[in-house]
């Protein structure tokens, strides 16, 4: 093998080692005598991360689905507030599907295709911006319905029915462009991986330019418009009184709190990793395996943001919990029929066929 083949295969060989399924660009820094900076990366992603998404999955899949359903069985979508609740239990429930492709790629192998490779990081970044995107929409939508309650109606409409998709679904579908071209399946020594394979003569300006773009849309401008648009709601409310304000300005630091608590991590160290990239400088080994290991951990803690948004966004509400009661006390009346049909029928000598099959009906909802 020639030297640049060896060079050729090191280079894969690191940039798969550092390589996390929403980042899966990572670049190492330094090729000390040729020698791998993998130290517990492999142990790490082959036990952590399967068991975080796993988690993630699962309580991402119960909340938002349980949103989506009780949404649906409305049959429409009665306030704006309703129409950002759904988008954001669709965005985050479809970012949460494609986790258990990502939790079997990190412990054994990457086993759907090159297609599925593709379609699995388009629909997962799609939708990991949409869902940072809705929450400044959400935020604009109560900027307007509590600083300018009086005359709001005009622009949250616009904002829930037309703006919201120019704003939220179009810049999140362009960046998926990046999935579209690069993102592909590689032999890689023992393993088949799906990432971002980019040309090596333009790796590091790609990666730079992907990941100042995604930190700049994915997180510093819906961060500036939720904390502007909070922190004006703060002012207006803390001059307010009432409970119910009271109540309105604990939810809105809440929401601040816990987005910040969520995604800030996770940005601070990929603008570290950026900026190493930028550098090119040789860094050592502990410092890298530092860096590749918080991302990791600072990852997990953002992907259990959309675990929360169901609590933070759709529980909380009281006309959102008037729809569960109803989904709810509806599903008890109809049990309740249940019973009264079957007490009747042990009454009754035979049950006629119409009877059982309403029996049967209702017996598969309960």
């Amino acid at each position: 093998m020639g030297e640049d083949s060896e060079y050729d295969e090191l280079y894969y060989r690191l940039a798969y080692d550092a390589s996390y399924p929403n980042d899966t660009d990572v670049y190492n820094y330094t090729y000390p005598e040729g020698a791998l900076c993998d130290g517990e990366s492999a142990y790490f992603k082959s036990i952590f991360l399967p068991c975080v998404y796993s988690l993630v999955f699962v309580l991402g899949v119960v909340g938002n689905g349980l949103v989506v359903v009780i949404m649906g069985y409305h049959g429409r979508v009665r306030t704006m507030t309703d129409k950002y609740r759904l988008h954001l239990s669709v965005a985050d429930l479809l970012f949460v599907l494609t986790l258990p492709f990502w939790s079997i790629d990190a412990s054994h192998n990457w086993y759907f295709g090159d297609a599925m490779c593709k379609i699995v990081h388009i629909i997962y970044t799609v939708n990991l911006y949409s869902s940072v995107l809705i929450l400044a929409f959400i935020s604009l939508d109560r900027y307007y319905a509590v600083v300018h309650a009086t005359n709001s109606t005009g622009p949250r409409k616009l904002l829930a029915d037309r703006l919201v998709y120019v704003g939220v679904w179009l810049p999140a579908m362009l960046l998926t462009v990046p999935d579209m071209v690069f993102a592909k399946t590689r032999n890689l020594a023992e393993r088949v991986v799906c990432e971002r394979i980019y040309p090596e003569d333009t790796y590091q300006f790609w990666m730079v330019t992907f990941r100042i773009q995604g930190i700049a849309v994915g997180f510093v401008l819906p961060a500036l418009v939720i904390l502007i648009c909070y922190c004006i709601i703060i002012s207006r409310l803390s001059r307010s009184t009432g409970l119910q304000k009271r109540k309105a300005l604990k939810i809105t630091i809440i929401l601040i709190f816990t987005f910040f608590c969520c995604w800030l991590p996770y940005y601070i160290v990929i603008s570290i990793d950026t900026v190493m990239l930028m550098k090119g400088s040789a860094y050592s080994c502990d410092l890298e395996q530092i860096v590749i290991t918080s991302m990791g951990i600072t990852e997990a803690i953002a992907f259990f943001h959309c675990c929360l948004n169901p609590i933070l966004y759709a529980f909380v509400g009281v006309n959102f919990k008037t729809y569960t009661r109803r989904v709810f006390s509806h599903s008890d009346t109809r049990c309740s029929s249940l019973k009264k049909l079957k007490s009747k029928d042990r009454r009754g000598a035979h049950p006629s066929v119409s009877t059982e099959s309403e029996s049967s009906s209702l017996q598969s909802t309960c």
